[in-house]
């Protein structure tokens, strides 16, 4: 599987005023061209009465699908200026629309820049950007002597823990991201003296979002 990369799973809206004008930025999770256009279309419809509606969305792990559009704004004022704040801040799978309501005061191209890239980065502040990341879900088995070396190991390598059943022994499940699976395997070897008995799971993407393991 490949690297690690950040996308956006939960969208959110931000907004800014300049010189009356506001800049409404709603950002939404996207997975395909057809996604993309289809939430710029809802987008449109829903400010039907606003001047532009400008947009950017960067897809894909390489980020290889991207585009953006001025709609009817100064060339590379609008469209362009919102697709860097993607690729600056790195993220994947995401689609913004800018909405502007004209207050009637021109801005400018460097002032319309400004205002476009700061209306993106106010909706991402309100939206829930993860990392999704190639791993495998671990279960531990251990007697209880050998639980709490392991609880140590798992916490001192911030892997987060799925479940935990106690039987006659315990049974820990936790979700690893793949370049520590053989290290973490060996330590947890070393620190039962070999009893501790493990299962590893199929690769799986997955990301941690307030402390919750999310499938991907």
């Amino acid at each position: 599987m490949a690297d690690r990369y950040r996308i956006l799973w939960k969208g959110g809206q931000g907004e800014l005023t300049e010189k009356r004008s506001r800049f409404i930025a709603t950002t939404e999770p996207v997975s395909s061209e057809e996604e993309a256009l289809a939430f710029v279309e809802r987008m449109r419809k829903k400010y039907w009465d606003a001047r532009h509606n400008c947009y950017a969305w960067v897809i894909g792990e390489q980020g290889r699908l991207q585009k953006c559009s001025d709609d009817g704004e100064p060339a590379q004022t609008a469209g362009r200026p919102m697709l860097d704040v993607l690729l600056g801040q790195e993220i994947r799978d995401a689609c913004v629309v800018v909405t502007r309501y004209f207050g009637g005061i021109l801005l400018g191209t460097g002032g319309l820049v400004r205002a476009y890239s700061g209306a993106v980065q106010e909706g991402l502040k309100n939206s829930r950007i993860i990392e999704k990341c190639p791993g495998r879900r671990l279960t531990v088995s251990a007697d209880y002597a050998g639980i709490g070396k392991i609880q140590y190991i798992l916490a001192q390598r911030k892997i987060p823990v799925l479940d935990t059943r106690y039987t006659e022994k315990v049974e820990i499940a936790v979700m690893v991201p793949e370049e520590d699976v053989g290290r973490l395997k060996a330590e947890i070897t070393e620190g039962t003296s070999g009893r501790a008995v493990m299962e590893t799971g199929e690769p799986v993407w997955f990301g941690v979002s307030e402390g919750e393991v999310i499938l991907l």
